[in-house]
């Protein structure tokens, strides 16, 4: 047995994870289908992404077995690959049987050869009106250059027998933007709501499409590609970041296709024919699935009213102690906050940000930005602090996979506004979260700020678990003034002694603080690190996790995605337990607890214990000083621990079971809402 587990096989992993949940009879009927949306829809990114960059390694013919965990690119490839087949054969089973259950709630799904008599004009007239205007028809021959398919479109391959005998092809391209599930009128008398999918409201409507071909059978299955979704850059200097990442963004439509999936009930004619106008090859992950593709689409299920089939509504609660109204920066000067989302409202962050664009006193605004939602308040609220007189810098980053598009839209517009805008650090992603305000008080320059886990976006703020500290201490706030400096001038080293900044310091410190346990295991004393992160598959800080589990330290790991640590291994990882959470709101915090001897050092940060975060990424870990915060955190952390309802074992095996005890169940994210509640309440 390798003494890591490899990075793209555990991912692999925590994607089986999230298809259990769209299996799990507790969880609600159209809950179970947007899980099965997130399955197809990460599953789509890690082809992308993670596939591309080991097909790119294979082909180049480098073996890289040790930066791939003991595995050569090649082999790596088709384990993927019989992974994939798996998990998207389970998928399937669990597709046909949340059908079955919307049936017996009486949702019927119907194809294209069970449209009832009543839903005929209005299927005609939503064609007409919105999909005929939309779609996109393509006759296949060689006379017609074969197009460039889009990533993740839905294609149906048609193939038509003329009466004649000949055959014609075609293809029709449904865009991204057309509802994917048409919900059909209700019909009097009959309480059941009827659903059809696009695709199968085209097969309905084919003959209109075809009525100019003399053919006799005609026939449409669908396929789809993803495409390399790697930004080459251009190397000319003249050129702006700004413009280089535009136009790759812009080029990313002509990548090279990684992934074809296509109908298993396709005729072999038409498979072949495409594939070989595609350039497909063995090295290219060729997967045969059902009649329908781009299932992350039932991440837009439509809810049909049927509260009952849903999560139970959390609303956001307000922080203790923080009133909706008067000044957030008094309260702050008085008293670190601790904001944890989504159990806590968001509207926090947008306070701070609108106080401190309308408040006569602050003087300058500097923020990083990585992901904002489609419409965003921070934005607005930074332009309005420009408008008002105010210094307002922002350093945001173009190079955030899959929103390059959307940052480069919001960089032009706050650039036009007025806003000095940082596009980042040549070779680093700037990956953190982090706020700093100046403001005049009595003549003197006082600092206020926030730093958190996750990105300053409304819309993920609802669904992701995120602490974000906001706090006036002036020797953490000094120092995150000195890492904007180090944006603007990236040649100069600064010192910190409060907060671990990466590429420099982070991976240091958190070597030192590691190095320190050991020393007290050695010593005979209690010896603990607990940290909740999203991945970790750095091997240095592998081997050093190792080294402090043969040491005697207790070392107890939640980690959402990927693990390449082995746990549990004797004599390697024996004291080292990891256990991976998967429920209705997406675990993002990263936190890191050192028990110190009691005095337990904590930090909440942006970087997980990966490679990229550690030494190519501008990271902040900030520690909590508030002894309040600090306690709290701990008590969220030791919920998250005790989770025995949603919480997985993550094992040698990796095997995906569940933790079972004897404890009373606790489900922590509900256990976690409660906590917050009873703040309030009591």
């Amino acid at each position: 047995m390798s003494i890591y587990f490899n990075r793209e096989l555990s991912w692999l992993r925590f994607n089986a994870r999230v298809l259990q949940e769209a299996s799990d009879k507790t969880v609600p009927l159209i809950e179970r289908l947007r899980f099965l949306g997130i399955f197809s829809n990460n599953l789509d990114e890690f082809f992308k992404v993670r596939y591309a960059t080991i097909q790119r390694i294979q082909r180049a013919g480098k073996n890289a077995t040790k930066s791939l965990g003991g595995i050569s690119a090649e082999d790596l490839l088709l384990e993927i690959n019989k992974m994939v087949i798996v998990d998207q054969a389970r998928s399937f089973e669990v597709l046909a049987e949340l059908e079955e259950e919307l049936k017996e709630e009486r949702i019927i799904i119907v194809d294209e050869q069970e449209v009832l008599e009543e839903h005929e004009d209005f299927i005609r007239n939503y064609f007409n009106e919105k999909i005929s205007p939309a779609i996109g028809t393509i006759m296949i021959n060689d006379e017609v250059e074969f197009p460039n398919l889009r990533d993740g479109y839905g294609y149906l391959a048609i193939r038509m027998v003329m009466n004649n005998n000949s055959i014609k092809y075609a293809l029709i391209e449904k865009p991204k933007y057309l509802a994917r599930f048409v919900v059909l009128p209700q019909i009097e008398g009959d309480d059941r709501q009827y659903i059809i999918l696009l695709d199968d409201l085209v097969r309905h409507r084919m003959h209109y499409i075809f009525n100019i071909f003399d053919y006799k059978e005609i026939e449409a299955h669908m396929i789809k590609v993803t495409l390399d979704a790697e930004l080459d850059m251009e190397l000319d200097l003249k050129k702006s970041l700004l413009e280089k990442i535009r136009r790759s963004v812009h080029d990313r439509k002509d990548g090279d296709p990684v992934r074809f999936v296509f109908d298993k009930n396709i005729h072999e004619d038409t498979l072949s024919l495409i594939m070989n106008k595609l350039q497909i090859d063995n090295n290219d992950s060729i997967i045969p699935g059902g009649r329908y593709h781009n299932r992350r689409d039932y991440l837009k299920f439509p809810s049909l009213g049927r509260t009952d089939l849903l999560y139970e509504k959390l609303p956001a609660l307000p922080i203790k102690d923080v009133a909706i109204r008067g000044s957030l920066l008094e309260r702050i000067a008085k008293k670190d906050i601790l904001q944890y989302t989504p159990y806590h409202t968001f509207s926090n962050t947008i306070k701070f940000l609108r106080e401190a664009a309308l408040d006569p006193n602050v003087k300058t605004i500097k923020i990083t930005i990585y992901r904002l939602a489609e419409v965003s308040q921070i934005a607005g609220s930074l332009i309005n602090a420009v408008k008002n007189g105010k210094e307002v810098t922002v350093s945001i980053e173009l190079q955030a996979r899959f929103d390059e598009q959307a940052n480069i839209n919001y960089a032009e517009l706050m650039q036009e506004e007025g806003i000095n805008m940082i596009f980042g650090v040549p070779g680093l992603k700037v990956h953190c979260k982090a706020c700093c305000i100046t403001r005049e008080e009595k003549g003197k320059i006082v600092r206020y700020g926030f730093i958190s886990t996750g990105n300053f976006n409304e819309a993920t703020a609802g669904i992701y678990t995120d602490y974000t500290l906001f706090t006036a201490n002036r020797k953490i706030l000094k120092e995150v003034e000195r890492v904007f400096e180090f944006f603007e001038v990236n040649y100069r080293q600064h010192r910190y002694k409060h907060l671990l900044v990466s590429p420099n310091y982070l991976r240091n410190g958190i070597e030192r603080l590691v190095r320190r346990e050991i020393a007290f295991a050695k010593a005979g004393k209690p010896a603990k690190i607990r940290a909740k992160i999203n991945s970790f598959s750095d091997f240095k800080m592998i081997d050093l996790f190792y080294e402090a589990s043969n040491a005697g330290v207790k070392i107890e790991l939640i980690i959402r995605g990927i693990c390449c640590l082995v746990p549990g291994v004797k004599g390697m990882s024996e004291n080292i337990k990891v256990i991976s959470i998967v429920d209705r709101f997406l675990e993002h915090p990263r936190v890191y607890r050192f028990y110190n001897d009691g005095k337990n050092d904590l930090y909440i940060s942006s970087a997980d214990f990966m490679s990229r975060n550690l030494d190519s990424r501008v990271e902040i870990a900030c520690p909590i000083y508030d002894e309040d915060i600090k306690a709290e955190i701990i008590q969220t952390m030791d919920i998250c621990w005790s989770d025995n309802v949603k919480a997985r074992e993550v094992c040698a095996q990796q095997l995906n079971n569940y933790v079972v005890n004897d404890e009373e169940p606790v489900r922590s994210q509900y256990a976690t809402y409660k906590f917050y509640k009873n703040q309030i309440t009591n």
